[in-house]
């Protein structure tokens, strides 16, 4: 145990693996990311939002509830385990999508990715914490998120230039056999536990243990709270994004080719974002990056109902991302922040669990409302519930970290006063 040390440098090597590791799993949402809602409409011949949106409800749900056991399993089996796991069960997810006869089994393979997710990406989330301890959490949460997003982005541009050349299916699919037989492979010979980093970290750790884990994080606990409801409203707008977005941009007569960009831009500047906001998350006081980030997401949403132009939704879908890139890494480092080591892994489970059943609920909400009324309507009522989601943290949250800085003071020029000695001193969140 005298060898084993916390902190990002100390565990660079281990770390970087997962980083790339992380890469795979983020690229396997990416394959479905632009063009799945085409080959509902030009293949399977569905009409109705809410049928097409199925996949990501179907998917929402399944990883939601998979992420609620797998903090339990994590701490049971081994987060190791847990993430070679979730590679076995993502083997045949590219094959049923090149090959599906129906959109039954669009389904199925949307349960499967939603349990894959579930586990590998939970576990990478996880062990990264522990390999950092107290220190540098949101950067080391910002790294793990840019390299899934920006994967994303990736994939689903590569996805929609592959079926604007070459056909929807089976090619743009093929990607997915690459990323499931490397993050097997990359899993199994060179990712190791980090049991012994959590042993270490409770040692000296001062947090007292939570008496009622499920419903503190869901709600009680007003910092972990503000940020599973956040968590949850940031992944319903999402969701409305990842299954609207293409139907509204095919419904102006963009090109498959142009969908892919604007799908791909969003995700991009979310994933590349964290490397920045992830660093943020360490220094600014963590209320002020949720709430900010929130709110901005809000605006963008609000603001895209009134886009006519590629430019308009260029510029948004960069507002939409940079507004995500500043909660996403700063949620998983706030949870961290507020719990026992020996309750991190379930506390991020039920977080994650909430947090994902917001694709579900945003794909559900987005399908009805878009088939009674309008997208535009979908759209607007979705920014509505994002913005409300801002004020609860702005209202709720308090700053516990005693060095994190107060982010509306500094970007002011206020962030220093005097002591009582008459020095400047720097003003921090109490």
């Amino acid at each position: 145990m005298d060898n084993i040390k916390l902190g990002l440098k100390e565990n660079w090597q281990q770390f970087t693996i997962l980083v790339i590791i992380n890469g795979f799993v983020g690229g396997m949402v990416g394959l479905e990311r632009s063009i799945l809602p085409q080959i509902a409409e030009k293949e399977f011949a569905i009409a109705a939002k809410t049928a097409i949106l199925s996949f990501i409800i179907v998917f929402g749900i399944i990883k939601a509830i998979t992420n609620y056991f797998a903090g339990t399993l994590a701490n049971k089996f081994g987060r190791k385990n847990l993430l070679v796991a979730g590679w076995f069960i993502g083997i045949p997810i590219p094959f049923i999508l090149m090959y599906a006869p129906d959109w039954n089994w669009i389904i199925g393979a949307n349960v499967l990715l939603g349990i894959n997710q579930g586990l590998t990406w939970s576990s990478t989330v996880v062990m990264k914490i522990d390999l950092v301890g107290e220190k540098q959490r949101g950067f080391a949460m910002g790294l793990n998120e840019f390299a899934g997003y920006l994967s994303v982005a990736l994939v689903a541009f590569l996805t929609g230039w592959i079926a604007g050349n070459y056909g929807i299916r089976p090619y743009p699919f093929y990607l997915g056999i690459i990323l499931v037989l490397l993050g097997l492979i990359g899993s199994i010979f060179w990712v190791k536990d980090t049991k012994h980093h959590v042993t270490k970290e409770t040692s000296s750790n001062r947090i007292p243990r939570l008496k009622k884990i499920f419903w503190d994080t869901t709600w009680k606990n007003k910092n972990l709270g503000s940020v599973t409801q956040a968590g949850l409203i940031n992944n319903l707008n999402d969701g409305m994004a990842w299954g609207i977005f293409p139907i509204m941009l095919a419904g102006k007569n963009y090109t498959l080719e142009q969908i892919g960009v604007v799908t791909a831009l969003y995700p991009a500047v979310w994933g590349i974002g964290q490397l920045f906001t992830g660093k943020m998350a360490d220094k600014f006081c963590k209320k002020d990056m949720l709430f900010l980030g929130m709110f901005l997401q809000a605006i963008a949403l609000i603001f895209l109902i009134q886009a006519n132009s590629i430019l308009h939704f260029v510029i948004l879908s960069s507002i939409l991302g940079w507004g995500t890139a500043m909660v996403y890494p700063t949620f998983l480092a706030t949870v961290a922040e507020n719990t026992h080591p020996q309750d991190r892994a379930k506390s991020i489970g039920i977080f994650r669990l909430w947090r994902d059943l917001g694709y579900a609920i945003g794909a559900i909400l987005t399908g009805i409302i878009a088939d009674l009324v309008s997208i535009n309507a979908a759209i607007l009522f979705i920014g509505c519930l994002t913005l409300f989601s801002s004020l609860i943290i702005l209202l709720r949250m308090k700053c516990d970290g005693k060095e994190s800085v107060k982010m509306l003071s500094w970007v002011l020029g206020k962030n220093t006063n005097t002591n009582k000695d008459g020095n400047l001193k720097q003003m921090h969140c109490s």
